[in-house]
C-alpha cells in the first residue's frame, strides 16, 4: 500500500454501532484453508488479534502462546490475524506464515487466512471496529477480547503486551462470568482496569512501527 493509501486508510471514518452486536455470528477462513464457524465459539471468550511476520512487534506471538498454554485449558480461545495493511509487513504465502510462526514462536493457536483488518476490513473486523467503544486498529497487535455471548469486552493498542495485567485480569474475569454461566456485554466505559477510555478510532499517523506507541487506538472494555 503506498503512502497516500495509508493515509487515506487512516482518515477514512469508522461507522459506530449504539448497540454491541454478537461477534460470533462470523465465519473466518483459515490459514490452513478450512473454515470456522465462530458460533462454535460461543460461551467461552476469544483474543482477536491482528498480526504480521515482519513488524517490531513480532515477539508478541511469544506471548500470545503464553496466554494459549496458561488460559487455553481453562477456555480461553485465541485467533491470529495476520494482515498486511500496515507496511505491508506480512508474507504473501500462507504456508511461509505458518511455517514463519510454528518455527519461530511455537504457535499453536488458530490463524485466519491473510486478511485485510482496516484497509478493505473484512466482516469480522469491521463488525469489531464498529462496537461502541471500539475503533480499528491503528497497528499489527491490537487486542480485542469477546466474551462468551460474542460481545466485546476488552480491547487493548499494540504496546499493551499480552502478559500486562490488564489483559491477563480482563481474561480472568471472562473466564469466570464463562463459569458463572454469563458474559457482561461490552460497550460501557473502562473502570478500574487502568485502561485508558475508549473514544479514538486509532486516527495515528502511518509510518516505521519501530517500537513506538503507535498511537491511542481505544482501552479496555467492562
Amino acid at each position: 500500500m503506498s503512502k497516500i493509501g495509508m493515509v487515506r486508510m487512516y482518515l477514512r471514518p469508522t461507522e459506530r454501532l449504539r448497540e454491541p452486536s454478537d461477534l460470533y455470528v462470523h465465519s473466518v477462513r483459515l490459514l490452513d484453508g478450512g473454515l470456522l464457524d465462530m458460533r462454535s465459539l460461543r460461551g467461552r471468550p476469544t483474543l482477536i488479534v491482528n498480526t504480521a511476520s515482519k513488524c517490531g512487534f513480532t515477539p508478541q506471538y511469544e506471548g500470545l502462546q503464553r496466554l494459549h498454554e496458561r488460559y487455553g485449558p481453562r477456555g480461553l480461545q485465541l485467533l491470529g490475524s495476520p494482515s498486511a495493511d500496515f507496511a505491508e509487513q506480512e508474507y504473501d504465502d500462507a504456508d511461509e506464515i505458518g511455517a514463519f510462526c510454528r518455527r519461530n514462536y511455537g504457535v499453536s493457536f488458530p490463524l485466519t487466512e491473510r486478511t485485510s483488518v482496516r484497509a478493505d476490513p473484512s466482516p469480522l473486523w469491521s463488525d469489531l471496529a464498529r462496537q461502541p467503544g471500539s475503533g480499528p486498529p491503528a497497528w499489527n497487535f491490537a487486542k480485542y477480547l469477546v466474551g462468551g455471548d460474542g460481545r466485546l469486552v476488552a480491547r487493548w493498542p499494540t504496546r499493551t503486551r499480552p502478559g500486562d495485567p490488564r489483559v491477563t485480569g480482563a481474561i480472568e474475569a471472562a473466564l469466570s462470568d464463562q463459569r458463572d454461566g454469563g458474559s457482561q456485554p461490552g460497550g460501557s466505559q473502562a473502570g478500574s482496569d487502568g485502561g485508558s477510555q475508549p473514544g479514538s478510532d486509532g486516527g495515528s499517523q502511518p509510518g516505521s512501527d519501530g517500537g513506538s506507541q503507535p498511537g491511542s487506538d481505544g482501552g479496555a472494555l467492562r
